[in-house]
């Protein structure tokens, strides 16, 4: 076998490459070029190890010929076009878990010189001035903390605080009352949140769920004097509206890490009473970094060695020689996991991973991962089959595993059963001709819909011509219909309409259709 070569593009600690020379892999350090310089040479490796200042573009993964794998040194992964490497066959892995402690230790950090308006104290007094009298803080005894997410990094900052005699409340739809008592915290709604909350502190991914979650309406609804700290994503804060709270004495300080706008040189926050700003320092110590080079040199190895996948953003955890067999199942069991995800959403209390025919014989591990990776990555960007199972049980969700030596009505099938306060909701799915994924069941209601692209979910009226209106309505709307897919519980009754359409479906269509009479529901999936 010839020998894998990786190139390492961004500054690393220097056991990264060593480990990579241990493992028999060739390396090459070469920081520091643009993005024109490094398009010329990637076509010569096998993998690619970055920090944050390389950008994997889909312009430079046209010139990577031979790239099997991305290794980001660290969590985020902004700055790799997944779909383009994916498109392309190259595994995107992250080190999801590596500087946690230390991300969690810099919002405490903030919250500390907010408290005590320590960054102020310090430039007076360097300036000649003994203004005791000017700075008078605040305890963190006794006050409430907020935390918008409470998965890994949220509940490090709990346990902290915790410490600190703080109360932690927590808004996370995926935080189960098990899981708020385990960590010693209660779970709350944002509003309430809102209201009680001293400090609060965000500790989520930035998707269209949390985008501009401290919205100008939402900071509105706050404890007057409240101090906010975010070292999660940029994005997650509407930042004009922060800095009017905190010229109107609504928020009494704020604390950021990360900005919409990164390098942040030029913030319309910065010179705002009570604002401190640091430049992305969450993952910044020594230990978090060194951490994250070695996971990263050690994954990548193990994947272009022995074909291992670990901590992998766009595919899951399993051996070489499953990985032929499984991918089908896999990419259906992702598929069934993102359709309740998207249709149930925070309602999710559990799972249930059933399998039986051809799928019974087969390691159910993967099948569960990609269902929870399907499940949860409505919501989180960084979620992938590895660490599905992890951030799940984090939240409490009850997840259990099925399996059935039984021959049931089709050769294989994959049923999935979500538990929702209002009862257990199901989807099942098999593969025609051993390859591809089809739904053959949703809630009960018997279809046959390919699921890919972007659809809708339709409950209605079984009333005669809603079809028309509904097809009416697309075409008005300019959406071109690709597959139309019915089924229903029984004459006049409830039906299912599952449409895939060429195109996103617009917010003013979903009310447009939800206007229409008979419609009990309507959901765009995609896919």
């Amino acid at each position: 076998m010839t020998q894998p070569k990786v190139l390492i593009s961004d500054k690393m600690d220097p056991r990264a490459a060593a480990i990579f020379r241990e493992r028999g892999i060739q390396v090459d350090e070469i920081t520091g070029k643009t993005p024109e310089e490094l398009a010329a040479i990637i076509g010569d490796y096998d993998g690619l190890a970055i920090r944050s200042s390389t950008k994997a573009t889909a312009k430079l993964l046209d010139q990577a010929t031979n790239l099997k794998v991305i290794g980001r040194a660290g969590i985020g992964v902004d700055n790799v076009d997944i779909p383009a490497a994916t498109a392309r066959g190259i595994v995107v892995m992250n080190t999801p878990f590596g500087n946690s402690i230390t991300t969690a230790e810099h919002a405490i950090a903030l919250m500390f010189a907010l408290a005590r308006q320590l960054p102020e104290a310090d430039a007076s007094t360097q300036a000649g001035k003994w203004e005791k009298n000017r700075f008078m803080g605040v305890e963190l005894t006794a006050k409430t903390l907020g935390l918008i997410g409470a998965g890994n990094i949220g509940s490090i900052v709990a346990s902290r605080a915790l410490g600190l005699k703080m109360k932690v409340i927590a808004f996370d739809p995926f935080l189960s009352p098990e899981r708020a008592l385990e960590l010693g915290i209660e779970k709350v709604e944002l509003d309430q949140l809102l209201a009680r909350a001293d400090f609060i502190t965000l500790h989520t991914p930035l998707t269209d769920q949390t985008r501009g979650i401290l919205s100008r309406e939402a900071l509105a609804k706050t404890k007057k004097g409240v101090r906010i700290i975010n070292c999660a994503r940029g994005g997650l804060i509407d930042e004009a509206a922060l800095k009017d709270a905190l010229e109107s004495g609504q928020v009494a300080g704020a604390a950021l890490d990360v900005f919409e706008t990164e390098p942040a040189t030029a913030s319309p926050l910065f010179g705002t009473p009570g604002f401190v700003s640091t430049p992305h320092l969450g993952a910044s110590t020594t230990e978090a970094q060194v951490n994250v080079a070695i996971q990263v040199a050690e994954q990548m190895s193990d994947f272009l060695l022995l074909g291992g996948v670990t901590n992998a953003i766009n595919m899951p955890s399993l051996s070489a020689e499953e990985a032929p067999r499984l991918k089908p199942y896999m990419a259906l069991a992702e598929k069934l996991g993102r359709l309740l995800g998207q249709v149930l959403g925070e309602q999710v209390r559990g799972v249930s991973i059933e399998v039986e025919g051809a799928a019974a014989q087969l390691n159910q591990k993967p099948i569960t991962g990609a269902v929870l990776a399907g499940l949860m990555g409505t919501y989180s960007q960084t979620v992938n089959m590895v660490n599905a199972p992890v951030l799940a049980k984090e939240r409490g969700l009850d997840v259990k595993e099925i399996r059935h030596e039984r021959e049931g009505d089709y050769q294989t099938l994959v049923r999935v059963t979500a538990s929702t306060p209002g009862g257990e909701r199901c989807v099942s799915g098999t593969l025609f001709g051993n390859a591809a994924p089809r739904l053959v069941d949703i809630f009960g209601v018997a279809v046959e819909a390919e699921l890919g692209g972007h659809m809708l979910y339709i409950v209605n009226n079984d009333t005669p011509g809603f079809i028309g209106k509904l097809g009416t309505a697309l075409g008005q709307a300019g959406l071109n219909i690709a597959t139309f897919n019915l089924g229903r519980r029984a004459a006049g009754g409830e039906a299912v309409a599952l449409v895939a359409v060429d195109d996103p479906v617009p917010a003013e269509l979903v009310q447009q259709l939800c206007a229409l009479d008979g419609v009990r529901e309507v959901v765009p999936l995609n896919f």
